[in-house]
């Protein structure tokens, strides 16, 4: 089972119809019993860093979060869900996130049309579980003002280009973001997302037979 966090913030059922039409089982929780005991667990999100981070901190969520990453479990971050794994955000001043992953979330800069929105292509930097079966150029959905800028350049899994490259999905261990929206994405996203699920059945049953 896939449990998609629910914690007060927009297109969380939009990603939950998409788990279940490429065949996932998957539930809408923001119960930290359901969660710690999902397969893997995916945080979506549209809407401001700060109060999503305020609705995390509140419920408890950020610490279980982080708990969660830390002891090797699938996590999947996207759009402002991905944003949030990060040490801070710029928007509407300094904000602090999770911290899963050092970096900065920074403002597309002035000259550019924002928010960037609609299909573009995300060039692959390397092999990863997330992305198979997935030509490298395809396009995903996207629809942000705001993109990651980690400080290892490692963690990138995926570049887009608007005005210049910007780093449009992440992975490191078990840590999964994507700045655009697979559950918009039609079959590429469906795909995406269905690569997610088995890494995280994967894990499962090596869990249960160590």
């Amino acid at each position: 089972m896939i449990a998609v966090v629910n914690y007060g913030v927009g297109n969380v059922k939009s990603v939950l119809c998409a788990l279940v039409r490429s065949g996932a089982e998957a539930t809408l929780t923001s119960d930290p019993a359901q969660i710690r005991a999902a397969a893997g667990v995916i945080l979506p999100g549209v809407g401001a860093f700060s109060t999503a981070m305020e609705n995390l901190r509140r419920t408890g969520l950020d610490g279980l979060l982080t708990k969660l990453t830390d002891s090797g479990k699938p996590v999947l971050g996207i759009c402002l869900g991905m944003q949030l794994f990060f040490t801070e955000s710029e928007e509407h001043g300094k904000c602090e996130g999770l911290g899963l992953l050092e970096g900065r979330v920074r403002r597309f800069p002035p000259g550019l049309k924002v928010p960037h929105m609609g299909w573009n292509e995300v060039r692959q930097n390397k092999a990863s579980a997330l992305l198979d079966d997935i030509d490298n150029g395809s396009f995903f959905y996207f629809a942000h003002s705001y993109y990651v800028e980690p400080k290892d350049a490692n963690v990138a899994l995926g570049v887009t280009e608007y005005g210049e490259g910007f780093v449009s999905a992440i992975a490191s261990g078990r840590l999964f973001g994507v700045q655009f929206h697979p559950e918009k994405s039609g079959p590429c996203g469906l795909r995406l997302l269905a690569n997610f699920c088995r890494l995280c059945e994967r894990d499962r049953q090596c869990w249960q037979s160590a």
